[in-house]
């Protein structure tokens, strides 16, 4: 296959819109947030309704859902770049802004991008517009999705849910969100399914707000469903419990969502080193490309090792995107990349606090409020550990149950 890495000339306006936006709505406001936690932006309003009409025209910049195309119609168009990559651009313009604002975005949550994977047409007609968060970790599963104990029982034309979710990102602002119940704990995970759950539903209550150590701007929230009744047409995908599927189907989600979260930790990375290199070559330290690492200063041989690691998650993240785009499969690459991003964002943000010591440290920059924020990168929509694991069982051929 062949992948062309620069960025698409379609798409550069969608860069400099969203880099735009970062520059002139997230960067003035990202301190104001963070210190204000939970506090909602009510300057993303305005933004939010501007990247609307551009997402109505085609040319959208927001973090949303992508849904895959005909296939046979694909392929008769060949080899394209298509909405994984322009929304996965446009992520990293946004979080070299803020990540955090990016988001605390409305109608750019983890439940539209589940939604617009999986629903069907008349699901994705009723929800479009609305703001879905996505409810899967629970306090007994930790990472491992497929341990989901919330369960969703049949009760005529609807679905009777009780359990608890917790760090359900935007939670508390969305219109609805996307939780994630089994039909049958004895079928494992085969049986788990999404279910969209508007706020105000009945025994569907708010537990808590959780404080953080970065994205302060966004909510994390803590539900508790207690005899929740949602209708059956609110079942995402096929209700059928098929067992040779097992838990494809749930998860085809994260295949389009990993790669986004680690272009947020590519965005947030890049705005440190260029940071760092702004205040290293201020302070007179020479940072040369023509010259081996070895032979130059501590503080340059660092800074160009750091950008080297961020160029490979980078191109990781680029090559998860263009699979989807084109409709091969991508659980491998969407892993690689989310684990490659999510361990260098968070590498690069502290070590770029290190190295501009005092400076990075204090309040003065965002380098220190940088260093916090990318370290969630690094662990929601799947662990690091989960996703070298994802990565091992793919390349060695093995099952969950043959290595856990």
């Amino acid at each position: 296959m062949t992948i062309n890495l620069e960025i698409p000339k379609k798409f550069e306006q969608l860069v400099e819109q969203a880099h735009a936006a970062a520059a002139e709505f997230f960067r003035p406001n990202s301190r104001k947030y963070d210190q204000a936690e939970h506090t909602y932006p009510k300057e993303l309003d305005m933004l939010a309704a501007l990247l609307d009409g551009l997402s109505a025209s085609g040319n959208g910049t927001g973090a949303g859902g992508v849904r895959r195309g005909d296939g046979k119609k694909d392929k008769e168009q060949g080899n394209r770049n298509g909405s994984n990559l322009q929304l996965l651009l446009g992520t990293m313009e946004m979080c070299w802004g803020d990540v955090g604002l990016l988001l605390s975005m409305p109608r750019q949550g983890l439940g539209n991008a589940a939604i617009a994977s999986v629903a069907n047409d008349e699901q994705l007609e009723r929800y479009k517009g609305k703001w879905a968060a996505m409810a899967i970790t629970e306090p007994d599963t930790g990472s491992d999705s497929g341990a989901i104990r919330a369960t969703a029982v049949k009760d005529g034309d609807h679905y009777v849910l009780n359990g608890e979710k917790i760090f359900v990102t935007s939670g508390e602002r969305a219109d609805c969100v996307v939780v994630w119940a089994t039909l049958d704990r004895n079928l494992g995970k085969a049986a788990i399914k999404s279910f969209v759950v508007d706020r105000g539903t009945p025994g569907f209550e708010l537990v808590r707000l959780e404080h953080k150590l970065g994205i302060r701007a966004s909510d994390t929230a803590h539900f508790r469903l207690d005899n929740v009744r949602v209708h059956k047409d609110n079942l995402l995908g096929s209700p059928e419990v098929n067992t040779e599927q097992g838990f494809a189907g749930v998860m085809q989600t994260f295949d389009n969502t990993r790669p986004l979260v680690a272009a947020m930790a590519i965005g947030v990375a890049r705005a440190s080193l260029e940071e760092t290199r702004r205040i290293l070559e201020e302070s007179g330290v020479v940072i040369d490309y023509d010259r081996p690492a070895q032979t130059q200063s501590a503080a340059a041989a660092t800074f160009l090792q750091l950008e080297a690691d961020w160029e490979a998650a980078y191109l990781l993240a680029l090559e998860a995107a263009w699979m989807a785009d084109n409709r091969k499969p991508n659980s491998l690459q969407a892993s690689m990349a989310k684990a490659k991003a999510g361990r260098t964002g968070s590498d690069v943000t502290l070590r770029c606090v290190e190295l501009t010591g005092s400076l990075g440290y204090s309040e003065n920059s965002l380098l220190e409020k940088w260093a916090r924020d990318s370290k969630i990168l690094d662990i929601f929509e799947g662990t690091q550990q989960i996703q070298q694991l994802i990565v091992a069982r793919r390349l060695l051929g093995k099952s969950s149950s043959e290595l856990k």
